[in-house]
């Protein structure tokens, strides 16, 4: 389904344990938006709602509702840090179109 880098990993587990109430996983998802269409969200959720797909990555739960499971199938979601700044990436094999940025795209 999606691959997290261990950069990725690394800066999920950092920003979890940094947290002051329980954490069940990372929501990722796909919401509209972005300059191309659709953009990625991430959120640390105490609890999973109702119909998420639950899937376990090397020990971290994520949080996966039922509409962006397909947009989200093969993506690969990388932390970078550089000069410019750091962030989340993603490099999305169901994408025709994406920004510069990396954070929105098309299908």
């Amino acid at each position: 389904m999606i691959t997290l880098t261990d950069s990725a990993l690394a800066a999920v587990n950092r920003f979890m344990g940094n947290m002051d109430k329980p954490v069940a996983g990372l929501r990722i998802r796909v919401e509209g938006g972005g300059c191309s269409g659709f953009k990625y969200g991430l959120k640390l959720e105490e609890s999973p709602a109702e119909g998420d797909q639950i899937v376990d990555f090397n020990g971290l739960t994520l949080l996966i509702d039922e509409t962006s499971a397909p947009l989200l199938n093969g993506v690969t979601m990388d932390f970078v840090e550089n000069m410019e700044g750091s962030g989340f990436t993603f490099t999305n094999p169901n994408a025709t179109n994406s920004c510069s940025c990396g954070k929105s795209f098309a299908c």
